[in-house]
């Protein structure tokens, strides 16, 4: 299949997954009554969809693995706000399981990406 768009990207559909999870967990009481760790996780998860998107579309290589960078980075920062989720009972562990399989999946895409990339630089 041939890459278009930036919704081609496996990462990015990936990245998409991601954040639906992560509003659905948000929704409900009491995590939705966290504001600061609520809005941290969201911030970070919407940052994966977007700066895989603006990275696609610097059209070079370079640029792309700056952005996938910046990606790769807010995933980690999803990782650690689950585990605060978890550890403050906003999440069960099935819910925790679910979601970080889904954070290390985008992970492992990203860096797949990033050593194609780093290996077809322009």
């Amino acid at each position: 299949m041939k890459i278009e768009k930036f919704e081609d990207l496996e990462c990015w559909k990936e990245a998409k997954k991601l954040i639906n999870i992560i509003y659905e967990f948000i929704r409900k009481a009491p995590f939705s009554k966290d504001y600061r760790l609520r809005d941290q996780i969201i911030g970070a998860s919407i940052s994966i969809m977007n700066n895989i998107a603006e990275g696609f579309d610097c059209q070079n290589n370079k640029e792309f693995i700056r952005f996938l960078g910046y990606s790769r980075r807010s995933s980690s920062e999803v990782r650690n706000c689950l585990y605060i989720a978890y550890d403050q009972k906003y999440l069960n562990i099935k819910e925790f399981n679910f979601a970080f399989s889904q954070v290390l999946k985008v992970n492992q895409i990203i860096d797949g990406f990033l050593r194609y990339l780093r290996k077809h630089k322009n």
